[in-house]
């Protein structure tokens, strides 16, 4: 071995290195997830009930019709 030529060193390919799939694929991995997340989200949302969908005698009921239309539409 030359001091003044040393023999230059081999890197594989970038996508031969186990720990790039590690930095690359675990984001890459979250972005493409969330991505569904949202088309679930936005394919299947709740609609508001209609008040008279709810049976009149079921006055228990009424808190719970209210909450859910309320988060489902909020602005009234």
């Amino acid at each position: 071995m030359d001091r003044n030529n040393p023999t230059p060193v081999r890197t594989p390919p970038l996508w031969r290195i186990p720990a790039l799939w590690l930095v690359i694929g675990g984001p890459a991995l979250v972005v493409v997830a969330s991505f569904v997340t949202l088309a679930i989200a936005w394919h299947d949302a709740d609609r508001p009930l209609r008040e008279s969908a709810a049976a009149p005698s079921a006055d228990s009921m009424t808190p719970a019709t209210q909450a859910r239309n309320h988060v489902a539409a909020p602005h009234r």
